[in-house]
């Protein structure tokens, strides 16, 4: 396995020491917050680079680099704003809330220039956003703008086959699975039964499109002029399989649970396993040799959709599927070992604090108290790798595995200080007891009302 070492290595555990060294003299004094603080400082480096357009305040991609400018919850003003929204929501600091409100105000501005309908490129991104912000302010201007985009949604789709779909792509990031995550969400927090409907007609069209791989199961490709299958989370099967899972908690029509399971089946076909560990290829062909840890291509994503079968259906099977991808995560020796699959990156998506966002969840689940040992050392590495100055924190750091000399700092969600910051709030919220407010669409943690008993022992995993 191209990745895994099998054991722990002695600087791994070394971190492990640092973070619990680190949390103890910070849980000496009660009345510092340092994950706190670290994402304010984080907040002030982001309020520095803000840029002032016609429409309003915005923030670029890239500090200094006003092409950066964007709308993609991705990498632009979406994750900023709802990085303020969290940071008030910690401090009760109206000058947080106002930066939010801001940026929601240039969100609506500049709707009528999107054109696209993905979750993390496109409309729904920008919508989420919108509905955040109406949560916090109770403003109805905000829930006015979330519906603009929800009809946006509504008179842009293609009737095609069974179903309907936004564009040919199918994924999480800018695809159909994604888009139909927000309208779930959005159906559900505006108690809207249309647009749960429309999710569920975009979930025909998935369905349809669904392979039959030699491995069994049902697989998707990301786009059908796209080379490469990925079959992960963000571009691939384990996304939209997750979307379907999702879409049958909200119907309890069998057909989205069925596809759900039969993608999953491919998963665990695929999958290379040893020592109780658990990875998926990157992609294929020619990238059977390549395993990525996060969010986009690793354990931290193509878990949420074992979990969510979990949620469903109550089977021990798929929590294991989900620890097995954890001891591969533990296995690796990071934070101290890089990896080609696990580079230069601190940030939600491809770095530490997508999985260390990751194992806090799982320690809330599970109590085992090596996964929360572990997003703590994490966490002291993310603050260990921030840059600091007058302006405040941030992280310089690799966006991309095939071009690691190539540093930037970033102000947005998924390779960005918003991203961190809303990790560090939330180790900051779990330190004081108390839980977040925002949780993304694509998530299967928080506060789930479908979450059952973890039965077993709550020790820790064999390292």
């Amino acid at each position: 396995m191209a990745i895994i070492n099998g054991e722990r290595t002695v600087n791994s555990l070394i971190w492990i020491l640092l973070g619990l060294v680190f949390f103890i003299s910070c849980a000496s004094r009660a009345e510092e917050r340092p994950f706190r603080d670290a994402a304010l400082d984080a907040a002030q480096w982001i309020t520095a680079s803000a840029v002032e357009t016609e429409h309003g305040r915005t923030w670029p991609g890239v500090p200094g680099d006003e092409t950066s400018l964007n709308n993609t919850l991705y990498s632009g003003t979406p994750g900023v704003v709802l990085f303020f929204l969290e940071a008030y929501y910690a401090t009760g600091d109206r000058g947080l809330l106002e930066q939010a409100r801001a940026g929601a105000d240039y969100l609506l501005a500049t709707l009528s220039q999107e054109k696209t309908a993905g979750l993390y490129a496109g409309i729904s991104g920008i919508g989420f956003a919108l509905l955040e912000t109406y949560k916090a302010t109770t403003d109805t201007v905000y829930q006015q703008g979330t519906e603009l985009c929800l009809r946006f949604l509504r008179e842009n789709t293609e009737r095609i086959g069974y179903g309907v779909q936004w564009s040919e792509t199918t994924d999480i990031i800018s695809g159909n699975a994604g888009t139909g995550l927000f309208l779930l969400s959005a159906g559900r927090e505006l108690e809207e039964p249309t647009w749960i409907d429309l999710a569920a007609v975009a979930g025909l069209r998935l369905i349809e499109l669904g392979q039959q791989p030699v491995e069994g199961g049902l697989k998707w490709a990301m786009d059908p002029r796209y080379p490469r299958l990925m079959p992960n989370f963000s571009h691939g099967t384990a996304g939209i399989a997750y979307f379907l899972a999702t879409l049958y908690q909200a119907t309890q029509e069998k057909k989205f649970l069925d596809a759900a399971l039969s993608g999953a089946t491919y998963l665990k076909a695929v999958a290379h396993t040893e020592d109780g560990a658990c990875l998926i290829l990157h992609h294929e062909p020619e990238g059977e040799d390549l395993f990525y840890l996060g969010w986009c291509h690793g354990p931290v994503g193509t878990s949420r959709l074992f979990y969510r079968l979990f949620q469903i259906t109550g089977d021990r099977e798929w929590m294991d599927w989900v620890e097995r991808g954890a001891q591969a995560i533990l296995n690796s020796g990071i934070p101290e070992k890089e990896h080609p699959g696990f580079w230069n990156n601190v940030g939600v998506c491809c770095g530490s604090a997508g999985v260390a966002d990751h194992f806090l969840s799982l320690y809330q689940v599970t109590k085992k108290t090596a996964y929360l040992d572990f997003a703590r050392a994490l966490t002291t590495q993310i603050l260990t790798e921030a840059s600091r100055d007058s302006s405040g924190i941030r992280w310089i750091q690799a966006e991309h595995r095939s071009r690691p000399d190539f540093l930037q700092a970033q102000t947005g969600l998924m390779q960005g200080a918003a991203g961190i910051g809303l990790w560090l709030l939330r180790q900051d919220a779990h330190e004081r007891g108390v839980s977040v407010r925002i949780f993304l669409p694509d998530t299967p943690f928080g506060e789930s009302p479908h979450k059952p008993d973890l039965p077993g022992p709550q020790d820790g995993p064999d390292f």
